[in-house]
């Protein structure tokens, strides 16, 4: 069930281009995980159930530091409504993109 919407911004202390290696891992996870996920050039949005986003946004973190990064700032914005019905990605950003 979609009850949740999480934007994530990692901001791993890594020097010059070496963030873009770090952000594209934790992209490409994200990508993995099969829910609907909408890259954005500041975060990265991804929706499904509230558990399971809280644990992926966990995981984001531990990329960071597996790809080399000492430490890591996370923004995260969190959409939740327990019974479902929030708007989804595609409601809030399709009409923007035709």
């Amino acid at each position: 069930m979609i009850n949740a919407s999480v934007a994530i911004q990692v901001l791993p202390a890594v020097e010059g281009e070496e963030i873009l290696h770090v952000v594209d891992k934790v992209i490409e996870y994200l990508k993995s995980t099969g829910l609907n996920v909408f890259v954005g050039p500041f975060e990265t949005t991804i929706e499904g159930d509230f558990e399971q986003l809280m644990d992926i946004v966990k995981r984001c973190q531990l990329i960071c530091i597996e790809e080399g990064a000492p430490s890591v700032m996370s923004y995260v914005k969190i959409s939740y409504k327990p019974g479902g019905g929030i708007w989804t990605i595609d409601e809030k950003v399709t009409k923007h993109h035709q």
